[in-house]
């Protein structure tokens, strides 16, 4: 059974706002990638995975119950970090974490307070109202993970955090991941998602346009060459193969091949019967993907946070 599961979730707020027909689910220990620009309305789906908002279609589950009006029930098991995070600020660090964990029904402070070292949050006794963004978005990771939950829902996780710090917040959760969580990570990070997830859907103005395995895109089974020639003219002869042409540039006398692997033999032999100035591999990224289906063409939604 899925631990998380989305079917058919639509919320529409009129002017092509929203999220519609939102179908995806997550298995028990799995890191799920939820990848978009903001306003493409990855936040507008978590919030109605927690409970936060009512769908006008479709539904969400936590562990198979659903979680319109049950929220107290499927919410118990889960840690939530927010896009956006509001703490309040009359409250010290340290007596949030307590107070939040406590009310998550944390046994005790141990995990806090090892968190509180992991990330290096030195003053978490001193007033939220004056702490940095990066600082606020420390304490919100520590409140999340402090009571040990078997969920992790992140939206934009590492949101003001630096390089190495985000490189330090990967490895942790990359640690949950090894402890058997169950992890949704909203993010328009790519290295974030590329380090973590096993499987991800794209999201664009409230639709999923894509889902896919990350082993697709970091061991594809094909490649894609790029190929400059040193004779002139010898872009219009290799034209006439048949070849998977992702380009053929005449003007550069060079042209981007597709080929799978099995076939990379036969495509370097008919190569060697052209006088060639160099052959590189194009290598596949999660941002090439991405950007395949964030080109100019409009879709007829509009989207959301």
């Amino acid at each position: 059974m899925a631990v998380i599961q989305v079917q058919n979730l639509t919320k529409d707020y009129g002017g092509g706002r929203g999220v519609f027909d939102v179908s995806f689910e997550i298995g028990a220990g799995e890191v799920f990638g939820f990848l978009g620009p903001n306003g493409a309305g990855k936040t507008t789906t978590i919030r109605h995975i927690l409970g936060f908002s009512k769908p006008d279609k479709g539904k969400a589950y936590i562990s198979g119950t659903p979680v319109w009006g049950n929220a107290h029930l499927t919410n118990r098991d889960i840690g939530y970090i927010p896009g956006e995070i509001n703490f309040p600020e009359k409250l010290k660090g340290m007596d949030l974490i307590k107070w939040l964990a406590e009310f998550s029904g944390a046994k005790n402070l141990d995990k806090a307070k090892e968190l509180l070292e992991i990330l290096q949050l030195k003053n978490a006794e001193g007033d939220v109202k004056r702490m940095s963004k990066g600082m606020k978005q420390k304490l919100g990771i520590i409140c999340a993970f402090a009571h040990d939950p078997k969920i992790l829902i992140l939206d934009e996780p590492s949101s003001g955090l630096d390089p190495l710090m985000q490189d330090t917040f990967t490895e942790l959760l990359k640690r949950e991941k090894a402890a058997g969580k169950t992890i949704l990570l909203s993010s328009h990070i790519f290295s974030e998602i590329e380090k973590t997830c096993e499987r991800v859907s794209i999201i664009k103005q409230g639709e999923i346009v894509t889902s896919f395995h990350m082993d697709d895109i970091k061991r594809p089974r094909y490649k894609t060459f790029k190929v400059k020639f040193a004779k002139p003219g010898e872009s219009f002869r290799i034209a006439g193969e048949k070849l998977a042409f992702e380009e053929v540039n005449h003007a550069k006398n060079r042209v981007k091949i597709k080929v799978f692997d099995k076939d990379i033999r036969a495509l370097l032999n008919l190569l060697s019967g052209y006088e060639i100035e160099y052959v590189s591999e194009i290598k596949l990224t999660l941002e090439d993907h991405f950007m395949k289906f964030y080109s100019d063409k409009p879709s007829h939604n509009g989207g959301a946070a």
